[in-house]
Parts: C-alpha cells; structure tokens; sequence
C-alpha cells in the first residue's frame, strides 16, 4: 500500500519547527573568562513566549504518528502477528538509534572530563544533548498501549480521545488545585495520547469527510486556548519558562489540550490542497528526504550549536551584540543558516551509522516477538524509566562552582 505523503510530511514538518524553535531560541553569551553561558530567552525577552504558538508543533507528530501506527497494527492484526511481536519491532526503531546516540554522548562527556573540562561547560554540553530526549519514553509509552488503544477506538470510536481528554482536563485541575505533583505524569500520556488517538480516528474516517468537524476542532480548540490564557491560570508559552506557575508542558495542561485540539483541525483543513502540492515530484522529494532523516535530525540537531559554540564563540570570533537587542535578533539569520549548513554535514556523516542501524534492525526483529512476553514489558519498563531520567538530568557530571538553571534541566524545555 502506498504510504500516506501528507502524514509522512507533517512529520517532516514537525521535525524542522523543532529544530528551527531550538536553535531560534538557543542565545549564546562568551562571558568574562571565556565561559559559554545559555540565557533564557523566554524569561529574559517575554514577548518571544509567544514564538512557542508557531513553534510548538509536537501535537502534530502525536497525529501522525497514531495515524501510521493505526495502519501498521492493523495489518499486523490481518496477518495473524502478535501484540509483542508489533511492539518490539516499533520499540526497536526507536531504542536503536537513540541507544547509539546516547551511548556515543556519553562516552564523549566522559572524555571530556577525565580530561579535566570545566564541570559547567560539561553541565551545559550535557543539557544540550539530551533535552530532547522527553519525547522518546512518552512515544514508546503510547506504541506500547496501540494495541489496547486501538482495542478501545473499534468499539468506542472518536469517544475515547473525548474521555481521554476531560480525565486529562480532571487531572490538571487536581493537580493546580491540590499541587499534587505524583498525578500530573499521566497527562504526559493523556494529553499527548489524544493526539496520537485521534489519528486513529483520522485514519478511519471518523473526524468527517468535509470541512465541517475540521472546522469545529480547529475554532473550539483555538477558542479554549484563549480563554485558558486570557481568563484562566495559564501562559501563553506552550514550554516551561522559569517562575512560571503553573505551565503549559510539565506536565501538559489543558491549555495545550486545546492547542493540540486546536492544531489538529488546522492539520485537517488544510490536507486537500496540501495533498495536491505533494502528488508534484519536485514538491515530494525533499519532504521525503527529511521524513526520512527525522530520527537522526531530531537526536542530533544540538550538535551543530556545540560545534558553532566551540568554532565562534569559545574563540571569541562570534559578534556579540546585547542579549536580544534588534542587532542580535538580526544576527539569528546567519546563526541558523549556519547551523543548517553545519546539520547536513552531521546527517552526511550518519550515513554509514544509519545503514548499520537499518542492517542490525533486520537482523534482530523476529515477527513473533521474543518468546517470554513479560521480558519485551519489562525491557520496555526499563528504557522508558532510563530515558525519562536521561531527559531530566542530562548527561551532566557532579561537581563545579556552579550549576544550570532548572529549565536546563527541565525534560519539557523544548517542542
């Protein structure tokens, strides 16, 4: 079956407003002694909160991605496969590339301080490359759940996001409430797994053939969202800012409930005519390219910005204008061109690596699944809580005069 080029483009374009919102917001300063400081740009300069309206787009891969795991189980279920055999081959595209990445991370920073490298900078490396790694756990949480999902959305159709939502709605309120801090994780599944829900409903047919439903979610969602900021407790940044209370992504909130509602309608409105411009082969090819490259681009994407940071600024070369001045903002044009060019040398130099990561995938997916169920659940069990830590913690050494600020460490700092 030919695969869906409109969900294989809103992954692609959710991967590229990703990067672009991180390296938009990724402002570097060379300080006295030469130490690389990161502010924060949404607490130094509070009117770019609103940037994160464009840039957070996350809601869109949950889609896609419950669009194309609706797909994939459902063959599955036709050939007579199993629910750990179809899990195990999902969880291993991810677990393999992201066990290379992190391996390979920390063996750096390893290196790096047993040759005596300041313990902040370390801090600092090790923040940048794993702040994205909040995605993977949640991701892996929801593909295992597929088929039980799945399960649930034959029977019950467009009325399990629905529920899923006003028990994501209860939690929130429970949480801002009473501060329990213990409950607000299941929103991490809850909000987020509405989205990847309603791609199975996408999928089937059920969010409706014309523009009218499309329309209801985007303008209710839209409508919700501003109300939630303009008369309820939420900001308008759709990530964490320090001395923000609450937020909007640790753990999701309703408003990013509405968003992602909101994002979804839009996504569907707009898929006629975005189809049409992908049946053209010239508008196709670079969108596949990088669907492609996602994985890699969205593991890596924070190695140009140490690159960068070590040719320009640890040299002194970098121009430094006032921290968000109209000189500095101009100055991000060639930041990001930079970072770009730089980007596609890292993807070229993870050919060879992607290629053996493809071969090995080959290699070690028996579509039974393993023999001992129980071991798949708790390997899984086993990453998720990994990951979870890696993304909150960083792959920071101990030690130092000084440490980050706790949005460097927050897993929600990013989109």
């Amino acid at each position: 079956m030919d695969r869906d080029r409109y969900v294989d483009s809103l992954r692609a374009v959710a991967i590229v407003l990703v990067v672009c919102g991180h390296w938009l917001i990724t402002g570097l300063v060379r300080g006295p002694g030469g130490e690389i400081d990161a502010p924060e740009l949404l607490a130094v300069v509070p009117w770019t909160q609103w940037l994160t309206l464009v840039f957070q787009i996350m809601p869109l891969f949950f889609l896609a991605g419950g669009h194309g795991a609706a797909g994939s189980w459902e063959r599955q279920r036709a050939s007579g496969g199993t629910a750990a055999g179809w899990v195990r081959r999902r969880s291993l595209r991810l677990l393999l590339p992201a066990g290379v990445y992190s391996g390979l991370v920390l063996l750096a920073v390893g290196i790096a301080a047993g040759v005596g490298v300041d313990p902040y900078t370390l801090s600092l490396v090790g923040w940048a490359m794993a702040m994205q790694f909040w995605f993977l756990p949640v991701y892996l949480v929801l593909g295992a759940l597929t088929p039980v999902l799945h399960t649930a959305h034959r029977r019950w159709g467009a009325r399990v996001p629905v529920v899923m939502g006003a028990v994501a709605l209860v939690t929130d309120a429970v949480v801002i409430a009473g501060d329990l801090s213990y409950v607000g994780p299941l929103n991490y599944v809850l909000v987020w797994g509405v989205a990847y829900q309603l791609g199975f409903c996408w999928r089937a047919g059920l969010l409706g053939r014309g523009r009218v439903v499309p329309a209801v979610l985007a303008a209710g969602g839209g409508l919700a969202f501003a109300l939630l900021i303009g008369l309820g407790p939420f900001p308008v940044s759709l990530i964490r800012v320090t001395g923000q209370q609450p937020g909007n992504t640790d753990p999701p909130s309703a408003a990013m409930l509405a968003w992602a509602v909101a994002q979804v309608g839009v996504c569907l409105l707009v898929a006629p005519s975005v189809r049409r411009g992908l049946a053209r082969e010239r508008v196709w090819r670079p969108v596949r390219s990088v669907a492609g490259a996602s994985m890699n681009l969205y593991l890596w994407h924070m190695l140009p910005v140490l690159v960068v940071a070590a040719a320009f600024y640890l040299t002194g070369l970098a121009p430094e204008p006032a921290f968000g001045s109209a000189a500095w903002w101009a100055l991000r044009v060639p930041w990001l061109l930079v970072l770009g060019v730089v980007m596609a040398g890292v993807l070229s130099a993870l050919r060879p690596l992607e290629r053996g990561l493809s071969a090995a995938y080959e290699r070690v997916r028996p579509d039974a699944g393993p023999r001992r169920a129980w071991t798949l659940w708790l390997g899984l069990l086993a990453c998720v809580a990994a990951l979870s830590r890696f993304a909150v913690q960083g792959s920071r050494t101990t030690g130092g005069s000084r440490c980050c600020p706790r949005w460097y460490w927050s897993p929600v700092w990013c989109w």
